[in-house]
């Protein structure tokens, strides 16, 4: 058995500035893959790809296609992707990152995440593409204001939930190991939170709730989450 884990991490500043960040580690299933994931996975990879080159690089050919694809292309544009993959040491790791003035931007991240996945396949990088890995029937919005943070995810395409929950059935053994790790950093100490499922670092700044990925695509409300600072 092995397991993929995934890691959504937000660095909250005070004016409601920051950063996010979603990870896909899939280094135990390139071990429990072996000399299969060895075949896609040939060389190091070690590199920081900015969408906003990507853009410019293919700007006509984007231009060609429908408004609605080049829309969807030009929300990666904030969006740099590192990633890092080692055959040798069994390492597999994805990270999409982008710094954000107000949390309403980054409420389209997780198919932002699909389409840098599908973008990144198509430029043949070392691994498999992390682009299916999260439902994109499922919608995230944060807001931040008075001192309370809030997250909320909502199924905005019933049907296609469970077309992707039951394509998923085939893979639940090796799923069920995985994890879905929501990690927050606060400009202050937490004073109060909606879960006492979630843990909080020493200086109590830093809010660590942990779900199985399983969990979390059935029910993506679990990591529903309204929390109070000090003032």
């Amino acid at each position: 058995m092995a397991s993929c884990n995934f890691t959504e991490e937000i660095y909250l500043n005070e004016d409601g500035s920051g950063s996010i960040a979603l990870q896909f580690d899939g280094s135990e299933l390139m071990e429990f893959s072996g000399d299969a994931m060895g075949e896609t996975a040939e060389k190091k990879l070690d590199t920081i790809y900015y969408f906003a080159d990507f853009l410019e690089e293919k700007k006509d050919s984007i231009a060609a296609l429908p408004a609605e694809e080049q829309e969807q292309l030009r929300q990666l544009e904030p969006y740099r992707m590192v990633m890092n993959a080692d055959p040798d040491s069994l390492k597999l790791l994805f990270t999409l990152a982008r710094d954000f003035t107000d949390l309403d931007q980054v409420e389209d991240s997780f198919n932002a995440f699909q389409r840098a996945g599908a973008i990144d396949g198509n430029q043949g990088s070392a691994g498999p593409s992390p682009a299916d890995a999260l439902p994109e029937s499922t919608e995230v919005s944060y807001g931040f204001s008075n001192g309370i943070f809030r997250r909320r995810s909502v199924i905005i395409d019933s049907v296609l939930h469970q077309q992707r929950l039951d394509s998923l059935e085939s893979g639940a053994m090796i799923l069920s190991g995985s994890t879905y790790t929501l990690r927050i950093h606060f400009p202050k100490r937490v004073r109060s939170a909606n879960t006492d499922q979630a843990t909080l670092s020493m200086d109590g700044k830093t809010l660590i709730r942990q779900v199985e990925f399983l969990e979390y695509l059935r029910d993506p409300a679990v990591l529903d989450l309204e929390v109070e600072l000090e003032p």
